[in-house]
């Protein structure tokens, strides 16, 4: 890249920063002022036009400054070469606020809620993805001599409690050779896997246990291949309140508050636009039009997968508008997710 066009880059680097700073449109003069550019008014004026006319700032009103554009926005996050990383104190204080959760579903509530009182958007994050599940453990309790209590947990914390009548009775050895041969069946496999080795389980099991394998490998199969609906959990929408000019057809766009609160709605819409199709630790940023939903082009997307080990539980990431802090936004999704898919990984 020239110097001439890092020289551009930089003037726009000042406007994106005095914009989302002050919500107000930037003029040349005050670029000069505020920022050491090293050229004259002149030089910075005729920078602004190019940019202008590349289409990566705008004027919205006569006689105003000029203000980013999606264009714009995008060349800056595109350039930013490093993020400032939490301090210590702020990453202890994120682990151990997400540590104090009981359970995934506390887990996940305290991560929403955390990255959006960090970053002033909305949160969201999806639920771990089913076919990224493995059974990690499944534990046997006899509720009576007749009853049993199946008990499925996954590497992604998910946990469901099946009762079983056997339609006769069983002692205490035949309990624990069930336990182990439904274990051994399971443990460690995702869970299409699972489900497939359960049902073979059913048709080879020992004659003493053939009926007991039978009624339990039954309930088991549903458990396992019954898929619920995609959940998210949402936090801070209003936060947007804050910022409703922001969704007020910025850059030409036909955006409104209600439209966007409309779409945080439909959830499949959230889903698809945080859908993780990434490793844990990149970040992805939509910006307006790129996130592909009409009701959200005035709208920015910074996101990114949480897990463990290589393996991608599921999505989150923050919502706001295209005026966004887009270095500390992605610095923060980025610290949450991590913590997230270190506390389910030690569960």
């Amino acid at each position: 890249m020239s110097g001439t066009e890092d020289r551009r880059f930089e003037v726009l680097r000042a406007i994106v920063a005095d914009y989302v700073a002050t919500k107000e449109p930037v003029g040349s003069k005050v670029l000069v002022e505020r920022h050491n550019l090293g050229v004259s008014s002149a030089t910075v004026r005729n920078d602004m036009a190019v940019l202008e006319a590349e289409g990566y700032i705008t004027q919205p009103h006569t006689s105003s400054g000029r203000v980013p554009t999606d264009k714009g926005y995008r060349q800056f996050v595109d350039r930013i070469s490093e993020i400032k990383p939490l301090s210590s104190v702020e990453r202890r204080a994120i682990l151990e606020f997400l540590e104090s959760g009981v359970d995934l579903d506390d887990v996940l509530r305290r991560g929403v809620r955390l990255l959006a009182q960090l970053t002033r958007q909305v949160a969201v994050v999806q639920y771990p993805s089913l076919s990224a599940s493995s059974v990690r453990h499944l534990e046997v309790v006899a509720l009576t001599p007749a009853k049993l209590l199946l008990v499925l947990i996954t590497d992604s914390g998910r946990v469901d409690q099946r009762i079983v009548e056997l339609g006769d009775v069983i002692n205490d050895v035949e309990l624990s050779e069930l336990r182990a041969l439904l274990g051994a069946a399971l443990e460690g496999k995702r869970l299409a896997a699972a489900s497939s080795a359960v049902a073979e389980l059913a048709e080879n099991a020992p004659p003493n246990l053939r009926n007991v394998v039978v009624r339990a490998a039954t309930v088991l199969v549903e458990t396992l291949v019954e898929h619920q609906d995609e959940r998210l959990v949402l936090g801070g929408t209003a936060n947007l309140t804050r910022n409703a000019a922001d969704f007020s057809g910025v850059n030409g766009f036909p955006g409104s508050l209600r439209a966007v609160l409309e779409a945080l709605e439909e959830q499949v819409v959230v889903l698809k636009i945080i859908a993780a199709t990434h490793q844990p630790g990149t970040i992805t940023v939509q910006i307006g039009e790129e996130t592909q939903v009409e009701q959200m082009r005035g709208t920015s997307v910074v996101s990114t997968g949480y897990g463990a080990q290589g393996t991608v539980l599921g999505g989150m990431g923050v919502l706001g508008p295209t005026r966004m802090d887009y270095p500390g936004t992605i610095a923060k999704v980025s610290a949450v997710a991590r913590y997230i898919g270190e506390v389910l990984a030690e569960r």
